[in-house]
């Protein structure tokens, strides 16, 4: 993935973990990662592999559709 499109899927990811009160800890351990990643994951340094993407949609009650939706290269 280019730079933007994983900083604007980290920023979708953020702005759903904050609008569920999650912490990047609660998020990853929901998502069974590292808090670690989650952060890099939002910061656009982690490009995630597909099953990662739905790890972490899952544990956002939400689609991994609904993160990717209209993200172009």
């Amino acid at each position: 993935m280019g730079v933007r499109i994983l900083a604007t899927l980290g920023a979708r990811v953020r702005r759903r973990r904050i609008l569920l009160g999650l912490s990047q800890e609660g998020l990853a351990s929901a998502a069974g990662l590292h808090r670690n990643a989650i952060g890099n994951l939002e910061r656009g340094e982690f490009d995630p592999k597909a099953t990662t993407l739905v790890r972490v949609a899952r544990a956002l009650a939400t689609d991994p559709g609904t993160l990717l939706r209209g993200l172009r290269l």
